[in-house]
């Protein structure tokens, strides 16, 4: 699935959702009508443009925002970019920095962006859709894998791949101050 059919179902789902039907639960409906094809095709998508995301800036970014981050949390936080499609995808990319500027993290509340960009559940929609359109949740990862393995992509991507940029003290409050500027005045309040 190349990026424009990726980012048009993030569209999709995202004029779907509702606060009865939260962005998540619209992913999964707008992927369980897809054939199962598809939802590999979505996932290759999806671990391709979230491995991206994989940086040590990007993490600091989520630190802040967070109060701390684990790698479950980064997890999480890369899958929440992605749920705000593809421009916030291509301006977090370019310098997470912006996020100050989400209107989750202007409103009234800056913790708001705390709720909007760690998504766990993202993480887990084409599972689920395809478990929908199956009937077999645990067919999913090896349905994916032998996809991968047809089209002579690499095994699925693992937490354990490095984070790519230059790592830094995310505790350094100056050190934040400096790379995330407007991040850590919203954030690293007394």
């Amino acid at each position: 699935m190349d990026n424009d059919e990726f980012w048009q179902l993030i569209d999709s789902a995202r004029a779907a959702a509702t606060p009865e039907v939260p962005f998540e639960q619209a992913l999964v409906d707008v992927l369980a009508a897809l054939p199962e094809s598809d939802i590999l095709r979505y996932e290759v998508a999806f671990d391709r443009l979230h491995g991206t995301l994989y940086r040590w800036d990007i993490w600091a970014a989520a630190y802040l925002i967070g109060g701390g981050c684990s790698d479950d949390g980064f997890m999480d936080f890369r899958a929440g970019v992605i749920s705000e499609g593809h421009a916030w995808y291509e301006r977090v990319l370019a310098g997470p920095d912006v996020i100050a500027e989400h209107p989750a993290a202007v409103g009234e509340n800056r913790f708001d962006a705390e709720e909007v960009f760690f998504n766990e559940a993202v993480n887990y929609a084409a599972s689920q859709a395809f478990a929908r359109r199956t009937g077999a949740w645990e067919e999913f990862h090896p349905a994916y894998e032998r996809h991968r393995a047809e089209r002579g992509l690499a095994p699925a991507p693992g937490a354990v791949e490095p984070c790519s940029g230059e790592l830094f003290d995310f505790d350094d409050d100056a050190e934040m101050h400096r790379r995330l500027p407007r991040l850590a005045a919203l954030y690293l309040v007394d």
